[in-house]
């Protein structure tokens, strides 16, 4: 279960944030942006989030997960479309098995709520490693 390993990296990305602000006793909450193709379960990771999150600065944050829309173009025509699932990467106007796929991959930390209601977001986000 590779939702585990996401989630660790995770709340080690968050506590490294919540260091470096300093002063942080507790964070509320963590929002993700997830690509509905990145291959996550989002059940798995909100337990594994919660199991992770243990003993932690973030211990009792609430896990919210943003679904990002799979979006694809042809590259003959520069039709764009949704994949969907299962994926269609053949272009629904000319049949092109040639798709660049433009979102549905991501998954990053989109924001991080503190204790004290400020929002704090990563300087630059990163995706969450994911297994291969």
């Amino acid at each position: 279960m590779h939702e585990m390993s996401i989630a660790m990296a995770v709340v080690g990305q968050v506590e490294e944030a919540a260091a470096r602000a300093g002063g942080v006793t507790a964070v509320t909450s963590v929002r993700l942006s997830v690509g509905e193709l990145a291959g996550v379960v989002p059940d798995a990771l909100a337990f594994c989030f919660e199991l992770a999150c243990e003993g932690s600065v973030l211990e009792g944050a609430e896990l919210i997960t943003e679904t990002v829309p799979g979006r694809a173009r042809c590259a003959p025509c520069a039709d764009e479309w949704a994949v969907g699932m299962p994926p269609r990467l053949c272009c629904p106007v000319c049949a092109a098995p040639a798709a660049e796929l433009l979102s549905g991959r991501e998954l990053r930390i989109a924001a991080v709520r503190w204790e004290d209601g400020s929002p704090a977001r990563p300087r630059t986000p990163e995706p969450v490693p994911q297994e291969g």
